[in-house]
């Protein structure tokens, strides 16, 4: 029998199923997979933080993982399975450790952001390489080492997740890439472009998911289904056109189509309810009265809930997540120190955008400098008082170059996706209150992110945003590891989504795909 069966075997039998974790950052999919019944064997995350948040919430929670250089930080490059199983004391054969391989390469290499540069240096190299321009980039290039773990460790099973720009690389569909190199490697494999909100996050965060099989299973991979219904913003449907003719062109005996969700499944978690029960934070009347101010800000900052019980579905899921469980308080509730537009945000509109946020304020600037006219008082920009006002109040982009920017969420839809540019400045998700007039919280991301309250960061607040928008929506991860599990003939006997967001069992199913 060959290793792949034999572990098969072992785990069908009853034994645990061991997973890795490549690129794992601060632990989504590791969450994900270890709240559906996975074990895990090893991870790998090159940031020091990322990995200090993976070993402070995993290191308790694992059985074997209990040592610091589980969650030391590893650069991928210049360590393989075998270097990383030794020096974690784990003995036996490479490839009989790992029985599912999971992982997202860092993606923004495949981001729209400098495509078009991108896709200048990929028709040059094209001349020298025919269909290689994924070697152009250096972060393109990991997924290679992706494959060469697999080659590796042999697992039964494996899953890769990345943006969709991934399917569009400089014209070249990377993911196609991907899955013909592991079907050299002996797997059977499919992907598609699955949204989050799809499985309840409410967050419409669209990606490219892989999962494959190795052919001596004789399993053929296998999507989750939707569970939720979502109407998704403008936009969206010309990514998944754009991919269509991409793969189309190249042809794909790999890629499927997964049916948009229709009306008769629950609703998405919307802002409002993802956000219940954590504290309002009146952002301008604290800055007003000197009570906010510059400096560092700690995630591990303690807060009380505003309700002894959750008052909510998504709420009663983050506070009561398996193994994450807290009580009366949950942590990192803190927010920026951003003084000049805290009286802006007071006068927003849920789902206004840039453009109009800019257009807003130029026309504020525009009154007040015509009641200052007559009124007789000088309106010339060198006046003390004049430029005093206009730098208190103009936002200093353009409104071309920047439309998305600023957005003030929706408190009654899902938000749009939480990007590792949190960690910058997170003018990309203001909170839907203006009263409270102010970008979210470190805890706030983690709830739209799907992070259970119980779910620490390490390092102070930007390494924290940072974590949070690179990592993956752990629920959407346990939706595909509950998915793995079936395919293999081994459902959860106790689903998280049945039991705390009141989900019924008969919508968890899985699909091969709808063209």
């Amino acid at each position: 029998m060959s290793i792949v069966l034999e572990k098969l075997a072992r785990i069908r039998a009853g034994h645990q199923i061991r997973y890795m974790d490549i690129f794992a950052g601060c632990g989504g999919i590791s969450l994900g997979f270890l709240t559906a019944g996975f074990l895990p064997v090893a991870f790998v995350e090159i940031d020091e933080r990322a990995a200090a948040s993976h070993g402070a919430n995993f290191a308790t929670r694992s059985i074997g993982m209990h040592t610091e250089r589980h969650y030391a930080a590893r650069d991928i490059i210049l360590e393989d399975p075998l270097s990383i199983f030794s020096d974690l004391g784990i003995r036996g054969a490479v490839e009989d450790q790992v029985d599912v391989l999971v992982g997202g390469p860092p993606c923004q290499a495949f981001a729209r952001v400098g495509r078009a540069k991108l896709r200048e240096q990929a028709h040059r190299r094209e001349e020298e390489t025919a269909d290689c321009a994924f070697l152009v980039d250096g972060r393109v290039n990991l997924w290679q080492r992706y494959v060469e773990y697999v080659r590796a460790t042999k697992p039964i099973a494996l899953l890769m997740e990345n943006v969709p720009d991934i399917l569009n690389h400089g014209q070249i569909n990377v993911a196609e890439l991907v899955a013909r190199s592991l079907s050299d490697e002996g797997y059977e494999v499919r992907y598609t472009l699955l949204n989050a909100s799809w499985y309840g996050t409410p967050q419409t965060r669209e990606r490219m998911i892989l999962i494959g099989f190795h052919r001596e299973t004789q399993l053929t991979p296998l999507f989750p289904a939707p569970t939720h219904h979502v109407v998704l913003p403008r936009g969206y449907e010309g990514t998944k056109s754009t991919a269509r003719k991409i793969v189309i062109r190249h042809g794909s005996d790999h890629h499927r189509y997964i049916a948009d969700p229709d009306a008769g499944l629950p609703s998405v978690t919307t802002a409002r309810e993802a956000l219940a029960d954590l504290p309002p934070i009146y952002a301008l009347d604290l800055f007003q009265k000197g009570q906010l101010r510059r400096g560092v800000k700690d995630p591990r900052e303690v807060c009380t809930y505003t309700s002894p019980e959750p008052t909510t579905a998504w709420s009663r899921l983050m506070r009561h997540w398996d193994d994450f469980r807290t009580t009366d308080h949950t942590t990192g509730h803190v927010i920026r120190f951003l003084p000049r537009d805290y009286k802006i945000f007071a006068e927003l509109g849920n789902g206004w955008q840039y453009p109009e946020i800019w257009q807003h304020v130029e026309n504020k600037i525009s009154a007040w400098l015509k009641d200052r006219s007559e009124r007789g008082l000088s309106t010339d920009h060198r006046n003390a008082d004049v430029r005093d006002f206009i730098e208190s109040w103009r936002i200093p982009y353009d409104k071309n170059k920047f439309p998305n920017k600023w957005w003030v969420l929706e408190a009654e839809k899902p938000v749009r996706t939480l990007l590792a540019h949190l960690g910058k400045d997170s003018y990309s998700h203001i909170h839907y209150d203006p009263i409270q007039a102010r970008t979210i919280s470190v805890r706030e991301a983690a709830r739209l992110q799907g992070f259970p309250d119980g779910f620490q960061f390490c390092g102070s607040m930007n390494p924290a945003f940072k974590q949070i928008g690179n990592a993956v929506p752990p629920l959407f991860a346990y939706a595909l590891a509950v998915a793995m599990r079936s395919t293999m003939g081994i459902p959860v006997t106790d689903d998280i989504r049945v039991r705390l967001l009141g989900l019924e069992q008969s919508l968890i199913q899985t699909t091969e795909g709808l063209a």
